[in-house]
C-alpha cells in the first residue's frame, strides 16, 4: 500500500495501464490532478491545447491511427462542457477517449459554486456527460479511485469501443489515502468474442447459395484489425467489397474486387453493386443514413428481397435498421475468420459478375477523371485530391473534414492501407480534422500526416495549429478555400432553390476569406498559397516531403466544391413549395426500408 493523493492516483493507473499523451487545459477545477503528472511514477507528457474540444478530438484521432486510448483533462464548468462535442463524436464513431473532468469539491456542492451547473440538482454536468459516454463515473471517496480506474479500462476497452469519461472533485484530488493501484490485466477478459458455431453455418448455408454476394466494410473491421482477415475472405469467395465512411482503408482500393463506396456521396459502382447484391456481408458496419441512402430500396441496398448477413460485436445493431436472415454477435475479426474457414475450398469463378463490376469501375473512373485532372482555376474540390495521392507515400495518412471535402475524399482519394483515412464520420463534427490530425501524428510519428479540410471547418479549431510548433508535430494541412459552408449551401439550393447564411461574403456581396497563408506564418508554420494549377504538385510535393509544420492554401470554385451525390438522403421538403422535388422526395420516401 502506497500513500498517494487522488490526482496520483489517477495518473498512475493512466500511465500503468498504457496512457502515452494527456491533453487537455489545467484550469482551477483540475490542476492538483495536473501537477500529478510532474510527479515521480505518473509522468506522462502533458499537451496544452487552445481549447477543451480539441483535446478530445486529438485523443480520438490517436486512437484511430494506434488502437490504444490516449487521455484528456479538463477543469469543471465551461472546461468540462466544451469536450462535449469531442465526446460525442467518440461515442458516435465508438472510439476509446478517455476523459477526466474536475468536480466540485464535495463540501460545496450545491451551492453555486464558480461554474457549477446545480440550479436543477447540485452538479448538473454528469447529466451531460452520460449522453456521450459509454459509461462515466463521478467518485465521492480517494479509496474508491483505484476501483474506478479499473472499471473505467474495462468498460472502454471491452465490446464495442467507446470514449468514458470520470468527474474527479477537486477536495479528492488532493487528499490522500493508503491504496494500490489494480493490475489491469487481472481484471479484464481474456480473448476475443468468438462466433456461434451454428450462426457460422447459417451464414455459410446463406453465401453458398447466392450469385451477387457484397461484402459492406464499416469502420468495425479496422477496429476489430479485421482487414487481413476480409481480404483473405473476399479473394477466396470471389466477392466484390465496398466501403462506408468510417470503413474506408479497411480494403485496398486498389484491388479488383473493391467496387467504391456506399451511401448518399458513395460512388457509382458502389451503390451499383451494393443494391443489387443478392447477400449482403456487413462487417462492423451499422447502416447510418448516408452509408444506406436513407435506406430506400435499390439506391444503396435492397434489404429484402437481398439477404443480410450481419456481424457486429453489438447486438443492438443487428436487425436495428435491416433484418438480417443471419445476425453473428462476435468480433469481427474471429467471426470472418471463421466464415471463410467453413466456406468450401473451390473458388466460384463468378465471370459474368466481375466483368460487371469492372465495367461500372470504368464508368465511375471516367465520371471522377472530369473534376479530379481538371485544370481549372479555383480548382474543383477533387483537383487537389488526385495530386496529393501522387506525392503521398502509400502508407500516409489522410485526416478529413466535414462537409463537401469529406464526400470528395472518400470517392477521389484512394487509399490502402488500414487506418490511413480518418474522417468524423457518424457525427460530422466540424473542427475536429485539426486536432485530430494532430493525434493521429503523436500515435503515427514515422508516417505522413495530411489533414484535408474546407476553410469553413478549418476555422472552427485552427487555433490548435500551433500545438505542431510548440510541440515540434509536423502535420500538414490543406485548406479548400471557398469562402463558406459550401455543401450546407448545396443542399439548401436542392431543397429549396436558395440559401442563408452559407457563403462567407463581403457587405458588397464579393467572396471573403482570411488571409489563411499569413495566418499559418503567423503561428510559425511553412505555409503556401497555390496560385495555378500549374504549382499544384510540387507545392504539395514539398510539404509531404518537408519535415516541418506546414499549411496550404488552395483556392476552390464555390460552384465546382462539391462530391457527386450517387445516392440519396432524407431531406423533407417545406410544405410551400409545390414542385415535382415534392412528388420525388414523396416516391423515395415511400421506398424507405427501415421501418
Amino acid at each position: 500500500m502506497t500513500k498517494l493523493t487522488g490526482g496520483q492516483i489517477v495518473a498512475q493507473a493512466l500511465k500503468e495501464y498504457g496512457v502515452e499523451y494527456v491533453a487537455g487545459i489545467p484550469g482551477h477545477g483540475i490542476w492538483t490532478l495536473t501537477d500529478a503528472f510532474l510527479e515521480e511514477g505518473s509522468e506522462i507528457p502533458f499537451i496544452q491545447t487552445f481549447h477543451e474540444q480539441s483535446a478530445v478530438h486529438m485523443a480520438d484521432g490517436y486512437f484511430r491511427v494506434t488502437g490504444k486510448p490516449m487521455a484528456a483533462v479538463t477543469s469543471i464548468g465551461a472546461g468540462a462542457s466544451n469536450t462535449v462535442i469531442g465526446m460525442a463524436t467518440a461515442y458516435t464513431d465508438s472510439t476509446n477517449v478517455v476523459l477526466v473532468t474536475g468536480g466540485p469539491p464535495t463540501h460545496m456542492r450545491g451551492h453555486g459554486l464558480l461554474q457549477e451547473l446545480e440550479r436543477f440538482t447540485a452538479n448538473d454536468f454528469p447529466k451531460i456527460a452520460e449522453a456521450v459516454s459509454k459509461r462515466h463515473w463521478t467518485v465521492s471517496r480517494v479509496d474508491e479511485l483505484p476501483f474506478v480506474m479499473q472499471r473505467l479500462f474495462s468498460s472502454m476497452c471491452t465490446g464495442r469501443p467507446g470514449p468514458v469519461h470520470l468527474e474527479i472533485p477537486m477536495d479528492v484530488q488532493a487528499e490522500s489515502a493508503d491504496v494500490e493501484i489494480h493490475e489491469l490485466s487481472k481484471r479484464l477478459p481474456i480473448g476475443k468474442v468468438f462466433p456461434d458455431p451454428a450462426a457460422v453455418s447459417a451464414a455459410v448455408d446463406v453465401l453458398t447459395a447466392s450469385e451477387r454476394p457484397v461484402i459492406v466494410v464499416g469502420g468495425g473491421t479496422i477496429t476489430a484489425d479485421a482487414t487481413n482477415e476480409v481480404l483473405r475472405f473476399a479473394e477466396h469467395w470471389n466477392i466484390p467489397v465496398v466501403t462506408t465512411w468510417n470503413g474506408k482503408s479497411a480494403f485496398p482500393e486498389d484491388h479488383r474486387l473493391f467496387a467504391g463506396s456506399v451511401g448518399q456521396t458513395g460512388t457509382t459502382a458502389g451503390n451499383a453493386m451494393s443494391s443489387t447484391a443478392d447477400v449482403v456481408i456487413a462487417i462492423g458496419c451499422r447502416f447510418t443514413d448516408w452509408s444506406a441512402s436513407s435506406f430506400v430500396q435499390g439506391i444503396s441496398f435492397s434489404l429484402p428481397p437481398g439477404k443480410l448477413i450481419h456481424i457486429d460485436i453489438d447486438p443492438q445493431e443487428i436487425g436495428k435498421n435491416y433484418p438480417a436472415e443471419v445476425g453473428i454477435v462476435a468480433d469481427a475479426k474471429h467471426a470472418v475468420d471463421a466464415i471463410e474457414r467453413a466456406l468450401p475450398s473451390a473458388v466460384p469463378a463468378r465471370e459474368t459478375y466481375l466483368a460487371e463490376l469492372d465495367e461500372k469501375k470504368a464508368e465511375w473512373e471516367e465520371q471522377l477523371a472530369s473534376r479530379r485532372d481538371s485544370d481549372r482555376f479555383p480548382f474543383t474540390s477533387q483537383r487537389p485530391l488526385g495530386a496529393l495521392r501522387k506525392v503521398l507515400p502509400r502508407d500516409g495518412i489522410v485526416v478529413v473534414g466535414s462537409g463537401n471535402t469529406q464526400g470528395a475524399v472518400k470517392q477521389t482519394f484512394p487509399v490502402y492501407e488500414p487506418r490511413t483515412h480518418l474522417t468524423s464520420g457518424g457525427f460530422s463534427s466540424m473542427g475536429w480534422a485539426v486536432p485530430a490530425a494532430i493525434g493521429a501524428k503523436l500515435g503515427a510519428p514515422d508516417r505522413k500526416v495530411v489533414c484535408v479540410l474546407g476553410d469553413g471547418d478549418f476555422l472552427m479549431t485552427n487555433q490548435e495549429i500551433g500545438l505542431c510548433v510548440t510541440n515540434n508535430i509536423p502535420v500538414v494541412f490543406l485548406i479548400q478555400d471557398n469562402s463558406g459552408f459550401m455543401s450546407i449551401r448545396g443542399g439548401q439550393r436542392k431543397q429549396t432553390s436558395r440559401h442563408i447564411g452559407t457563403e462567407f461574403n463581403r457587405p458588397d456581396g464579393t467572396p471573403y476569406s482570411p488571409d489563411y497563408k499569413m495566418l499559418g506564418e503567423s503561428f510559425g508554420l511553412k505555409s503556401f498559397r497555390v496560385n495555378s494549377d500549374s504549382e499544384l504538385e510540387d507545392v504539395l510535393r514539398e510539404a509531404v516531403e518537408s519535415d516541418e509544420p506546414t499549411l496550404i492554401v488552395v483556392p476552390t470554385d464555390r460552384n465546382a466544391a462539391g462530391p457527386w451525390v450517387p445516392g440519396w438522403w432524407d431531406f423533407p421538403i417545406p410544405g410551400y413549395i409545390d414542385d415535382e422535388r415534392q412528388a420525388e422526395y414523396s416516391e423515395f420516401r415511400a421506398r424507405e426500408q427501415h421501418q
